[in-house]
């Protein structure tokens, strides 16, 4: 029996996995809605220092981001942790595929410490795939957590989770440790999932989100999908309902941009109106909150958007009470 494992010892690390797509594939061209200036800034300057200095690893910078500039400037970043080499080679994502590292005790404390110095209100915290592992890292998504509510106990908690596919107990272990928003993205329609996220489950993301909500109900839900990808209209509406079937709080809606040729291509650059379209109806299938728009990425504006999420559920209670 081959196993993930095997798969992944004998194959090696790329930055870039073949994804059977033409090398020599045409890219269409970015329309100006999509286009966002070079980091330039100083708060961006300072930002970069702390990372760099606290030897730790951002999604801004692994993933390509196009809001880097933007949110560095004002000193926010998504931090990665459990290392820069992930287990999966999904079509989309420009991190690389390989064996991991083993993972670093001291990384919870560096974390906590880059926190407190730059002063965040509110931090999001994702991770690499990390299938080697028997509880997929649970355990070290506890410890990060925990670590910044001992150093900073005044900031609020977004977490951006792997699925924990057949890594039972996992999923407890990450929700007693009580972050504020819990976030595991769908990224596409699930008849893109053969070709987009092949290591994935469909209906398993949509389970592990509504557990969490079965297991600690004040946790707000998130989740966030690319387009772009060949999707069709009706079905991410679809996926809208199924997400909502699983009490899922918040949703994210943006453009997916190829990071090479050796990436999915981009099928076809959606416009701002489809975007406030698929926002109005987000709003009217029950979302507390949609952020949907062409440089929507799962964590841009996030400490904005909790505090939204916030005051959105808070006017529901009072509404229904």
């Amino acid at each position: 029996m081959v196993t993930v494992l095997d798969t992944i010892a004998n194959a090696p690390r790329l930055r870039h996995p073949e994804k059977a797509h033409k090398p020599d594939q045409d890219v269409l061209r970015k329309p100006d809605w999509i286009r966002v200036k070079a980091p330039m800034s100083k708060g961006y300057a300072e930002t970069r220092e702390i990372v760099k200095s606290h030897r730790l690893v951002t999604v801004c910078e692994e993933a390509g981001c196009p809001n880097i500039g933007e949110c560095w400037e004002k000193k926010h970043a998504t931090f990665m942790i459990m290392g820069e080499i992930c287990t999966r080679a999904c079509a989309f994502c420009n991190v690389a595929t390989g064996i991991p590292t083993a993972l670093d005790p001291d990384e919870p404390a560096r974390i906590a410490h880059a926190v407190k110095q730059m002063g965040l209100s509110h931090v999001v915290i994702t991770s690499v795939d990390r299938d080697d592992l028997a509880d997929g890292g649970a355990q070290h998504f506890a410890e990060v957590i925990r670590a910044i509510r001992a150093a900073t106990p005044s900031t609020t908690i977004e977490i951006l989770t792997p699925d924990f596919l057949r890594k039972e107990g996992a999923l407890e272990i990450v929700v007693a440790a009580k972050p504020d928003v819990f976030n595991h993205n769908l990224e596409t329609v699930p008849s893109n999932y053969l070709t987009v996220r092949p290591g994935a489950r469909y209906f398993h993301s949509i389970r592990l989100l509504q557990r969490v909500k079965e297991l600690d109900p004040s946790i707000f839900t998130k989740s966030g999908i690319m387009v772009g990808l060949g999707e069709e209209r009706n079905e991410i509406l679809q996926l809208m309902d199924d997400l909502r079937s699983a009490n899922v709080d918040f949703m994210t809606i943006g453009q997916y941009l190829q990071p090479s040729k050796k990436h999915h291509p981009v099928i076809r650059f959606v416009t701002p109106e489809e975007f406030k379209s698929f926002e109005t109806i987000g709003k009217t299938k029950g979302f507390l909150l949609v952020a949907s728009s062409p440089l929507t990425r799962s964590s841009h504006h996030a400490g904005d958007d909790f505090a939204k999420l916030r005051a959105a559920r808070e006017a529901f209670l009072r509404k229904s009470a």
